[in-house]
């Protein structure tokens, strides 16, 4: 059987986990990222290995790879290959039979029901039978993970979803544009009141207690008011490192979309074959 080509746009820790679903399930899977990702939940994000080279979630490696030649090898070494690539480009080479874009823009950047045989788009601004064939829904609740086949995925909110009882709180943000300095590592116990990073000159405390499960690369540049981290007051070091519940509520809503999308545009076949009754 012929493994169904698919190339994720974004390698971020929601991409991750879509990635991480498809490749178990036997999928080839192409990643592509930008040149500086500023991804907050980086070990588990195979978008780290456009920094490291390589990058491993729960048991699945990621490598960074120059072109799609490279990326086939990569495929074939049974691995997951990370391309710079932040339009896709790479796309008229590598033919995928589905383009899932999980770069998490909440807006559409220019993915375009066209790009393959099966386009899926994953939260805000994708809207099923306009620029994508099938949505997947993103934001927490009773509808996440959930395929879209007509109309479009809630709109962003700008208000975290709770974790452990905390929202907003639980976000660290720069106070300042400039160059971005974390005084606390992903994994560390912090205290509200705490400095656990420092952009533009500008100090900033956490506004809660809890474990940092999140937090940009040291020496980005980022802009005022941008997300830099996050505290989970539920204070699991083993979260940290894990994929999240979110993340995998959406790879299943991914795989089934790609597998019920190619069920109708006809490259997925699935058969269930009863076996004989005895006779009695």
């Amino acid at each position: 059987m012929t493994a169904i080509k698919i190339l994720i746009k974004g390698a971020g820790d929601l991409a991750t986990g879509i990635a991480w679903r498809l490749h178990r399930c036997g999928c080839a899977v192409l990643m592509t990222e930008i040149e500086r990702p500023t991804t907050v939940r980086r070990t588990v994000a195979f978008s780290s290995a456009v920094y490291e080279g390589r990058a491993e979630v729960e048991g699945v490696t990621a490598r960074l790879v120059q072109d799609v030649r490279e990326a086939w090898r990569v495929i074939d070494d049974g691995k997951i290959p990370v391309l710079v690539d932040p339009p896709a480009a790479c796309k008229a080479e590598f033919r995928p039979d589905v383009l899932v874009d999980a770069v998490i823009a909440k807006k559409n950047t220019g993915t375009k029901r066209t790009d393959a045989p099966l386009v899926i788009g994953v939260g805000p601004g994708f809207c099923a039978g306009q620029d994508c064939d099938l949505a997947v829904e993103t934001m927490r609740g009773h509808t996440l993970g959930k395929v879209i086949e007509e109309g479009c995925a809630l709109p962003n909110t700008g208000v975290p979803g709770e974790i452990g009882g905390f929202g907003k709180e639980r976000l660290i943000r720069a106070l300042a544009a400039g160059t971005f300095l974390p005084r606390a590592s992903i994994g560390d116990r912090v205290e509200k009141g705490q400095i656990v990073a420092e952009c533009g000159g500008v100090l900033i405390p956490a506004q809660m207690s809890g474990v940092v499960r999140g937090m940009l690369k040291e020496g980005l540049e980022v802009e005022a008011g941008m997300k830099c981290g996050d505290i989970d007051g539920r204070c699991q070091v083993s979260h940290c490192f894990s994929i999240s519940d979110k993340a995998r509520a959406i790879g299943g809503g991914v795989l089934e979309a790609v597998l019920y999308g190619g069920k109708e545009k006809g490259y997925v076949s699935i058969h269930c074959k009863r076996d004989a009754v005895p006779e009695r």
